[in-house]
């Protein structure tokens, strides 16, 4: 019977010491405050080398998103599809389904 408890307690302390050190490794501990963690910046470690980051950089600086990113704005998206022509963006509008129309018109009046 002290065999079972003693191999029950020790499960025990270790189900609740796993998490803790988990925690040690990550960016962001839990606190008791008002904000409810704590950003530890020197816990972060990177897989890429200087090299890597400043080519990301200046192919940022090139195609003109490190200045978007900078400003606090949005970097746009790059689709992968072939742009639509005006006619062809006209024609699907007037071919959509009228629920799709009444849901896009909701959307955009804003109500």
């Amino acid at each position: 019977m002290k065999l079972t408890h003693l191999i029950a307690l020790k499960a025990i302390v270790l189900a609740t010491a796993l998490p803790m050190t988990a925690q040690a490794d990550s960016l962001w501990h839990p606190a008791p405050t008002e904000q409810g963690f704590t950003y530890h910046s020197d816990h972060f470690k990177s897989t890429k080398t200087r090299a890597q980051l400043m080519a990301e950089v200046d192919a940022a600086r090139k195609d003109g998103t490190l200045a978007l990113m900078q400003r606090g704005r949005s970097v746009p998206i790059k689709s992968s599809a072939a742009p639509k022509t005006r006619q062809q963006v006209v024609d699907e509008m007037r071919s959509e389904a009228p629920e799709a129309q009444r849901a896009r018109l909701e959307l955009y009046s804003g109500g």
